[in-house]
C-alpha cells in the first residue's frame, strides 16, 4: 500500500509538472481557411466593424485598446508617437483609420442622424436637437479632416516613396481610407449645406479646403442640381460597373435639365431645318447633365509633414476622368481613379427612356415626338463621335452593353465620345430620318471645323435605327418614284409642297465616314405581316402633335385636309408598317445604297442553324433583307433580334471602333 501510494504522488507530481509546463506555452499551430487569412491582412474599418490588423498590432504597441482608441483617437495617436520604435509609416497609417473610425462612428450614431421634429415639441427642444446634429456632423467632418491628413502623409511624405511599397496591401488600405475620407467630407457638405452652385470651399473648424475645378470645363462656373458619391450607387440594369483603380474618390455631378425658354412642352417642328429656335439652340439636342468626376484633396504646396497635418489651408481639385487619366503630386505621374458607369445608369434610371419608348409607341399623345440626342459625357472636340440609333419599341437602353464596353475600353474611351438618337418609332420611318437628318446636321454644326469631332463619326444602327442609319449616310431622291404610287388627285395636291418634297429628297450627313448596320431589314419583314403584328400595327397610331403640325402646315398653303384621311392607307404609315416588306415605303428605299465611299459593315443574327443565306434568320428579319452589297465584312452570329446586346457583336463592333481609329492613323494595334 505505501509503495502504491508512493506511486500516486510521483505520478501527481509529474501531471503537476506537465500541466504548469504546458500552461507556459502560448504559441500553437493549426490551419485556418484562405479566405479568413486574406481578410485577416486586407480587411480594415471600411469592410469590417473592426480596425485592420496593421493598426491593432501598433496599438499593442502602446498598450492602448481599440475601443479607446477609437473613442478618443487625438489622445492615442499622441501617446504612440512617444514611442521612438514605432515608425512614421505606422503612425500615419494607423491615425488615418483611427480617425476615420470615428467618423463611421459618429456617421451611424442617433446624434448625427436628423430626427423629425415634431410640431408638439417645444421650440427650444428643437433647437437644441438642431444644435445637437449641427455639432454632431462638424466632429465627423473633422474626423475626416484629419483623417485625410494623415493619409496624405503616409502616402506622400514618409520615408519610403509610393513607388517603393507598390506590392503593400497597406497603401491599398491607405488610399482606400483617403478616397473614402474626401467621400465622406464633401459628401457631408453638400448634404448640410445645399446650394444651386458650384461648391467653391468647405469650412472644416479651421480647416478650409478651396474647390479647384480647373481641370473640368464642363463645370466651370456652372449650377449644380446634384452632387453625390458613386462609391455606393448600384445599378441592377448594368451587367458591369466600369471603374478606373487609382487616386482620388469618384464623384457625380448632376446638373440642372435644359428648360424650354416659355415653359411650355416642346411642340413637333414640321420644318426643323430653318425653324428660328430661341437662340438658335436646338433644345433637343442635349449636353451631358451626369458627370463622372474625381476630387482630390492635396496641400497648396509641397509643404513638410506639420504642414499637411496642421496647415488650414488644402486644395480640392475636381477632375474630368475622360481627360485626364493621371495626375501629378510632387512631379510624380500617379492614375486617377474613375467610374464611367454610374452618370450612364442614374441617366437611365432617372429618365426611365425603355418605359417612355413603349408608351410613345402606343400613345399618341405621348410628349416625346421630336427625336432628342443625348451627348453622354461632356463634348470633347478631341475626340471623333459615335452615334447610336434604336430600333422599334426601343430606346438607348438597347446599347447598354455597347456603350459599358466602349467606357471600359482604354482605347475607345480615349477616342470616341457617344452620342445617343432617342426617337419615337410610331412615326413613318421617313419622317424619323428626316427628323433624325436635321437633328444631326445641327449638332455637327456646333462643332469647329477644326475639331476632330467633326469629321470621320460612326454611325451605328440597330434594326430599323439601321435602316434610318442607312438614308442618313445616303443620297437619294425619291419624288418621281413616289408620285407614280399616287393617284391623279393626290399628285395634283402634294407634288408642289415643299414640306412633302423635302422627305422625299435625302442628303447625306458627311460627318460621317463608316456606318454598322445591326439586324436592319432594309427590305423589310414578313415579321411585319403576321397577324398578331397587323393587330399591333392597327393599335399603334401617329401622334396627334405630328398629325396636327403637318396638317397645320399644308393648310396655310390650300386646303389639303384630306391628307389626314390617307393616313395609313398609303405613303403616310406608322413606323411598324413601313416594315413590311410590302410597304411603299420599302419599295421606295429597299435599293438606296450608301454613298461612294463611305465604309460599312452589317452584323447579322442566325437562329436557324444553317449555313444557307435563304434559310438564315434572328427569327425577325431574314438574311436577304440584312445583306448589303458592298460592304466591308459581313458577320453572322448565332442570336436572335437583339443582337447588339450578345458578347460576340459587342466584340465585333469594338473591333471595327478600333480598326476605324488604325485607318485613321489614330491607334497602332499591338
Amino acid at each position: 500500500m505505501k509503495m502504491q501510494h508512493k506511486m500516486n504522488k510521483l505520478l501527481l507530481g509529474v501531471l503537476l509538472t506537465t500541466s504548469l509546463l504546458s500552461g507556459c506555452q502560448v504559441v500553437s499551430v493549426k490551419n485556418q481557411a484562405l479566405n479568413v487569412s486574406i481578410a485577416n491582412e486586407r480587411d480594415s474599418i471600411l469592410s469590417r466593424s473592426k480596425l485592420s490588423e496593421a493598426t491593432l498590432n501598433v496599438l499593442s504597441m502602446s498598450g492602448r485598446e481599440a475601443k479607446s482608441c477609437t473613442d478618443t483617437p487625438e489622445q492615442c495617436i499622441d501617446e504612440i508617437k512617444k514611442i521612438p520604435q514605432i515608425q512614421d509609416e505606422q503612425i500615419f497609417s494607423a491615425a488615418s483609420e483611427l480617425y476615420l473610425a470615428k467618423a463611421i462612428a459618429l456617421g451611424d450614431s442617433s446624434a448625427c442622424k436628423p430626427s423629425v421634429l415634431s410640431s408638439a415639441r417645444s421650440e427650444e427642444k428643437q433647437a437644441i436637437e438642431k444644435q445637437n446634429l449641427h455639432n454632431c456632423v462638424l466632429e465627423q467632418m473633422n474626423m475626416l479632416d484629419r483623417s485625410i491628413r494623415y493619409s496624405y502623409a503616409y502616402m506622400f511624405k514618409t520615408q519610403r516613396a509610393p513607388q517603393d511599397r507598390i506590392f503593400d496591401n497597406r497603401q491599398v488600405q491607405i488610399r482606400d481610407f483617403y478616397n473614402q475620407g474626401i467621400a465622406k467630407l464633401v459628401g457631408l457638405y453638400t448634404t448640410y449645406h445645399a446650394q444651386a452652385e458650384a461648391v467653391t470651399q468647405i469650412q472644416v473648424g479651421k480647416s478650409r479646403y478651396r474647390i479647384d475645378y480647373s481641370h473640368y470645363d464642363g463645370l466651370k462656373n456652372s449650377n449644380i442640381e446634384q452632387l453625390m458619391s458613386t462609391y455606393n450607387l448600384n445599378f441592377s440594369g448594368l451587367r458591369s460597373i466600369t471603374r478606373r483603380d487609382g487616386f482620388g474618390a469618384e464623384f457625380l455631378f448632376v446638373l440642372p435639365e435644359d428648360k424650354q425658354p416659355d415653359g411650355k412642352k416642346s411642340k413637333y417642328i414640321i420644318n426643323p431645318m430653318d425653324y428660328k429656335y430661341p437662340n438658335n439652340i436646338n433644345p433637343n439636342i442635349n449636353n451631358a447633365r451626369y458627370l463622372a468626376a474625381t476630387l482630390t484633396a492635396e496641400p497648396l504646396n509641397n509643404q513638410s509633414i506639420d504642414d499637411i497635418l496642421n496647415n488650414p489651408d488644402f486644395l480640392i481639385k475636381v477632375y474630368d476622368p475622360y481627360k485626364y487619366e493621371t495626375l501629378k503630386i510632387a512631379s510624380k505621374s500617379y492614375p486617377l481613379a474613375a467610374n464611367f458607369s454610374a452618370p450612364y445608369g442614374l441617366w437611365l434610371a432617372e429618365n426611365n427612356l425603355g418605359k417612355a419608348a413603349y408608351l410613345s409607341l402606343i400613345d399618341r399623345d405621348e410628349n416625346i415626338t421630336m427625336p432628342h440626342l443625348y451627348m453622354l459625357e461632356p463634348y470633347n472636340p478631341d475626340k471623333k463621335v459615335i452615334v447610336l440609333v434604336h430600333g422599334l419599341a426601343s430606346s438607348p437602353e438597347a446599347w447598354i452593353r455597347l456603350t459599358n464596353d466602349i467606357m471600359g475600353d482604354n482605347v475607345l474611351r480615349e477616342h470616341y465620345q457617344v452620342w445617343q438618337v432617342f426617337y419615337s418609332t410610331n412615326m413613318p420611318i421617313i419622317e424619323s430620318r428626316f427628323q433624325i437628318y436635321a437633328l444631326l446636321t445641327q449638332a455637327f454644326a456646333r462643332v469647329d471645323a477644326k475639331n476632330t469631332a467633326k469629321k470621320d463619326a460612326v454611325l451605328i444602327g440597330h434594326s430599323m435605327g439601321g435602316i434610318i442609319a442607312r438614308l442618313l449616310v445616303s443620297d437619294a431622291d425619291i419624288s418621281n418614284q413616289a408620285l407614280k404610287m399616287m393617284n391623279s388627285r393626290q399628285l395634283q395636291q402634294y407634288q408642289n409642297i415643299p414640306v412633302v418634297k423635302q422627305r422625299m429628297v435625302m442628303n447625306d450627313v458627311p460627318n460621317f465616314s463608316r456606318a454598322i448596320f445591326l439586324a436592319s431589314p432594309h427590305r423589310g419583314t414578313d415579321y411585319a405581316d403576321r397577324w398578331f403584328t397587323k393587330v399591333a400595327r392597327k393599335v399603334i397610331k401617329l401622334p396627334g402633335a405630328f398629325l396636327s403640325a403637318f396638317a397645320d402646315v399644308l393648310t396655310q398653303e390650300e386646303d389639303l385636309k384630306d391628307l389626314l384621311k390617307q393616313v395609313d392607307q398609303g405613303l403616310i404609315q406608322n413606323g411598324p408598317s413601313d416594315l413590311s416588306h410590302k410597304s411603299n415605303f420599302m419599295q421606295l428605299t429597299e435599293d438606296i445604297k450608301p454613298r461612294a465611299g463611305l465604309k460599312y459593315h452589317s452584323i447579322i443574327g442566325n437562329i436557324s442553324g444553317s449555313d444557307d443565306p435563304a434559310l438564315i434568320t434572328d427569327g425577325v428579319v431574314p438574311y436577304k433583307s440584312a445583306h448589303l452589297d458592298g460592304a466591308v465584312s459581313e458577320v453572322i452570329l448565332k442570336g436572335g433580334h437583339s443582337i447588339q446586346e450578345t458578347p460576340e457583336a459587342v466584340l465585333e463592333l469594338r473591333r471595327i471602333l478600333r480598326l476605324h481609329l488604325a485607318e485613321l492613323g489614330l491607334y497602332k494595334p499591338k
